[in-house]
C-alpha cells in the first residue's frame, strides 16, 4: 500500500506570520508560512530548537492566534480551539491526573457528553488501539513512561478527532519504547485514518512516520522545504529504514537542516 493520496483538504495555511512578544520588544517568529495537509495525510515538521516548531503546532490547534496570514480547517478559518482537534503534548506526567484511573484518564473529555455505556465503550476502543486493554483500572503513578504517554494518546483518540496534533511526543522516551510507539501510531492512523501533524527534532522519526516532511528555518521561520517521503504501507522498523528511498529523503532533509545550521 502507497501513500495517503491526496483528496480532501483538511488544512489551508496561508501566508502565516506570529509575532511574539519577548524581552527585548516585539520579535517576528514565523513569516510567510503556507502549506496544505491533506485529509489522513501524516506531515511531520522537523527544525532546529527555538525555530517555531511548537508555535506552528499552537496556531494549528487554535491555542495561539497568528498575527497575520490565514489557517482554514476543513471550510472554517480556526479562531480558538475547534472540537475536532486535539493537541498531545510531550510532558505526559503533567498531562495526566494522578487521582484517576487509567480508564477515567482517557473518559475525561467524553463525561459531559456520552452516557456512561457509550463512554465505557468508546474508553475501551481507544485502550485497545494503544495497546492497554486490561490496564484500565490502574494509577498513573504504577506506569511507564511510554505506557504514560499511550494513555495520553488514547485520551485524544477516545473523543474521536479528525486532527491528531502531537508536540514532540515521544522525544522524552528511551529509544526502543520510542520505536513501540511510533509503531503504535502508524497502527492507530491505519485504523483510524486521522489527520495527524507533529513536529520532531528527530529525522529519523519524522521520515519513518510521515507521508510528508515540512522542514522549518530561518529566522524568522518559515518552511523551506516539503518533501513527500514515498515510502511504502505497513512499515517495518528495521526493513523501512533500509529502503533507497528512505535513505535518499533522510539526505535531503539533513542536507536542508545543516544549511539552517549554517
Amino acid at each position: 500500500m502507497s501513500t495517503v493520496e491526496r483528496t480532501e483538504v483538511a488544512y489551508e495555511v496561508g501566508r502565516l506570520g506570529v509575532r511574539l512578544n519577548s524581552t527585548d520588544g516585539p520579535r517576528q517568529v514565523l513569516r510567510e508560512i503556507s502549506f496544505d495537509v491533506a485529509a489522513g495525510e501524516i506531515v511531520g515538521i522537523v527544525g532546529r530548537s527555538g525555530v517555531g516548531k511548537t508555535t506552528l503546532l499552537r496556531v494549528l490547534g487554535g491555542l495561539l492566534a497568528p498575527s497575520s496570514g490565514t489557517v482554514i480547517l476543513g471550510d472554517q478559518a480556526v479562531h480558538g480551539p475547534p472540537a475536532d482537534v486535539v493537541v498531545v503534548f510531550q510532558d505526559y506526567d503533567n498531562a495526566l491526573l494522578p487521582w484517576r484511573t487509567v480508564e477515567r484518564n482517557v473518559a475525561l473529555g467524553l463525561e459531559s457528553t456520552l452516557p456512561r455505556r457509550e463512554r465505557r465503550a468508546r474508553v475501551e476502543w481507544a485502550l485497545r488501539l494503544v495497546g492497554l486493554e486490561g490496564r484500565g483500572g490502574e494509577y498513573p503513578r504504577r506506569l511507564s513512561g511510554g505506557m504514560a504517554q499511550r494513555v495520553q494518546i488514547a485520551r485524544a483518540l477516545a473523543v474521536r478527532p479528525t486532527v491528531l496534533l502531537m508536540d514532540e511526543p515521544f522525544g522524552a522516551l528511551d529509544a526502543l519504547t520510542k520505536s513501540a510507539l511510533q509503531d503504535v501510531l502508524l497502527n492507530i492512523h491505519g485504523e483510524t485514518r486521522t489527520t495527524i501533524v507533529f513536529i520532531t527534532h528527530d529525522l529519523d522519526e519524522a521520515i519513518y512516520l510521515s507521508d510528508r516532511v515540512l522542514v522549518l528555518a530561518g529566522a524568522p521561520g518559515t518552511i523551506t522545504e516539503a518533501l513527500p517521503t514515498g515510502l511504502p504501507r505497513p512499515r517495518d522498523q528495521l526493513a523501512t529504514r533500509e529502503l533507497p528511498g528512505y535513505l535518499r529523503v533522510r539526505h535531503q532533509l539533513g542536507e536542508a537542516l545543516r544549511a539552517d545550521h549554517g
